[in-house]
């Protein structure tokens, strides 16, 4: 009976059905694809750290650079007398963005509750200057050389008038980064956020061999390839393999085993940040305040730290889908169920003599909110199955454009944590000053917990409405229904 009589009711008021389910699944589409849009602008996020900081890496371990002024050493560059129009060549390797950390502080991060995995890693920048100087020429005055033929020679002291004309210096400075990377465990840090294209990566006994890694862009414009060497400081590396960034610029140009980056920089048994992964992603925050806490002097930054950083159109976009997209899909959703619920009360108030006769024949008002209560969840579920596919609609129409959006995270100048300069900030070593823009395609991907939720949603919105009416509809009594009749 109940089934029955409530498929003729929604059969015989099909509009009012409609415009119910319609108010309620225009908000719950947009709850879906403002949920779809802010879970691609979180993964486009998660890629753009990705880039920075490589697979696996869930915060680092710093030291934050000394102040300015406070004793840091500024490059000098010193050249031999030599010959004339000789080429002259000298390097200069430096320790990048922060202050170094002893190698065992990769120990003591790693004992600490929470964490999975601890890596340590030399960030380094390499500045090369070439060139030649070339002496003058003096070039005698007109006056002094007719002085030259018989008469004075030279000026009221006795010596030839003229100038020093050509000569000078001609050089060229180029600056490049390098890494260190721990050949023994290559599952975290910067290199993990490239593939290796050409050649192998490292092999774990090349601990101290005199091997690199190039960036396939730095390979392509220094006209680098495998097996043939790249020098850095008057040492010769050979390189193994030629590795291309997943997305953007890489975190360094040449990659070294970590000994070999500690000779070239004269900081023996030094890093100068440690890579972290966690054990579990939930606890992060756990222990980062772990690591602060026993293990002094030393800056901890998350991924979460660096995200902050993200400016460019993902980060307003992102700001947008997390703020005003998330209360206006709130708002609509909110105003769709009073909708849903006043166009049900109104419905039942149209319907007093139906109500009152079926009361009279012996109908119980429980049984009477019943019928109604089911008449707006039947509504509610099919708006939810219209607001799902409109849903779905919108988040496939965003991913098949997948419009543009770009991602800058510029460098702090040389302070602690991911942003500071160092392979995890500005794009990696050696771009303090610098900031790294990446162009990222945005998806909308819809989960299993957005559809659930949709799901929740619109039973919800039925019930609320069913609450509205029924709470009408318990308050109606026969005598109304004989009143109408008369």
């Amino acid at each position: 009976m109940f089934f029955t009589y409530l498929r003729r009711e929604l059969r015989r008021r099909r509009k009012a059905a409609l415009v119910v389910a319609s108010g309620l699944a225009l908000g719950i589409a947009l709850v879906i694809i403002v949920s779809s849009v802010s879970s691609g602008m979180s993964k486009a996020q998660d890629k753009v750290l990705q880039s920075l900081y490589g697979l696996g890496t869930d915060m680092t371990v710093t030291k934050a650079a000394a102040a300015p002024g406070s004793g840091t050493e500024r490059p000098r560059f010193e050249f031999d007398a030599k010959d004339d129009d000789a080429t002259q060549s000298t390097d200069r390797v430096m320790v990048q963005g922060f202050q170094t950390l002893a190698s065992t502080t990769v120990d003591k991060v790693g004992k600490q509750d929470g964490v999975a995995d601890a890596v340590g890693g030399l960030s380094l920048t390499v500045m090369k200057v070439d060139g030649q100087f070339k002496r003058g020429e003096f070039k005698q005055s007109p006056e002094d050389g007719a002085a030259a033929q018989g008469g004075p020679r030279g000026g009221a002291s006795g010596q030839p008038q003229g100038e020093v004309q050509g000569g000078g210096a001609s050089f060229d400075v180029n600056s490049f980064t390098v890494y260190g990377t721990d050949v023994t465990q290559q599952d975290l840090g910067p290199l993990t956020s490239s593939k290796i294209t050409k050649g192998r990566t490292f092999k774990a006994t090349e601990t101290d061999a005199e091997v690199a890694v190039v960036d396939a862009a730095y390979a392509k414009e220094k006209k680098l390839a495998v097996d043939k060497t790249v020098t850095i400081s008057g040492t010769k590396y050979t390189i193994v393999g030629v590795s291309t960034a997943d997305s953007g610029d890489a975190a360094a140009n040449v990659y070294v085993p970590l000994k070999q980056a500690q000779t070239l920089a004269d900081s023996k048994d030094k890093i100068t940040t440690v890579y972290v992964k966690a054990a579990d992603s939930q606890a992060i925050d756990t222990v980062k305040a772990a690591i602060q806490k026993n293990i002094t002097g030393t800056t901890v930054t998350t991924s979460a730290d660096l995200a902050d950083t993200v400016s460019g159109s993902l980060s307003t976009a992102s700001d947008l889908a997390s703020s005003v997209g998330k209360w206006l899909s709130i708002a609509v959703l909110v105003a769709a169920f009073l909708v849903a619920g006043l166009l049900t009360s109104s419905a039942v108030s149209r319907r007093v003599r139906e109500f009152g006769t079926l009361k009279a024949l012996g109908w119980k008002s429980g049984r009477v909110t019943r019928q109604v209560v089911g008449e707006a969840l039947v509504n509610g579920l099919m708006g939810g199955v219209l607001g799902i596919a409109v849903g779905l609609a919108g988040a496939y129409a965003v991913t098949a454009i997948s419009p543009t959006l770009t991602a800058q995270l510029g460098s702090s100048g040389g302070g602690g944590g991911m942003g500071g300069g160092g392979p995890m900030g500005g794009g990696g070593p050696g771009r303090q000053t610098a900031a790294k823009t990446l162009d990222i395609a945005l998806t909308a991907p819809v989960s299993l917990t957005t559809i659930l939720t949709a799901v929740a949603l619109a039973v919800a919105g039925g019930l609320i409405a069913g609450a509205f009416g029924g709470w009408r509809a318990s308050r109606l009594r026969p005598a109304d229904a004989l009143r109408r009749v008369a």
